[in-house]
Order: structure tokens, then C-alpha cells, then sequence
């Protein structure tokens, strides 16, 4: 059965968690991480989220963002995954 759409609203925090494959490692060094933020930094500001809080974890991350439009989120999170992906 496929999961039910999420709720997106405009102007409206979001808690965002994002996990590894199977729960595995999504980063392995330093580098990782700093490309993780820099491409988080460059993203948001391209897609109108405002990034109020983030945990970068071994193998998953909490994002906590305000997008202005309501597919802000899911295409920053789309861009992020497929740029870290590129590496």
C-alpha cells in the first residue's frame, strides 16, 4: 500500500528526517558532512526554505525548516539527496 501524500504547507515549519539505506551510514568523513552543508546552505536559499535547526547523525539527519512554497521541501530534499548521490 503506498504511503498517504504529506501535508505541505507554505510558511509552515517542518520537521524533516532523512535515513540511510536500510539504516546505514550516509556519511563517512569529514568531507561528507561539510558537502552535506554546503549543498544545504546553497538549496535552501534556491528554494525559499529557511533552515532553522539540523542534526547531522552517523545515519540519518533532522532538518527542521520553513519552506515559502509548498513544494519547497520536498524539491530541496529531492536536489540534496541527488547532489550528495553525485558526490
Amino acid at each position: 500500500m503506498p504511503r498517504r501524500a504529506r501535508l505541505a504547507v507554505a510558511g509552515v515549519p517542518q520537521h524533516i528526517i532523512q535515513r540511510g539505506n536500510n539504516r546505514n551510514a550516509c556519511f563517512f568523513d569529514d568531507e561528507d558532512y561539510e558537502l552535506y552543508l554546503h549543498l544545504l546552505a546553497d538549496l535552501s536559499g534556491r528554494h525559499g526554505c529557511r533552515v532553522h535547526a539540523f542534526v547531522l547523525m552517523t545515519n540519518h539527519v533532522h532538518i527542521l525548516l520553513k519552506p515559502r512554497a509548498e513544494t519547497g521541501a520536498s524539491t530541496l530534499m529531492r536536489d540534496l539527496g541527488q547532489d550528495m548521490s553525485r558526490g
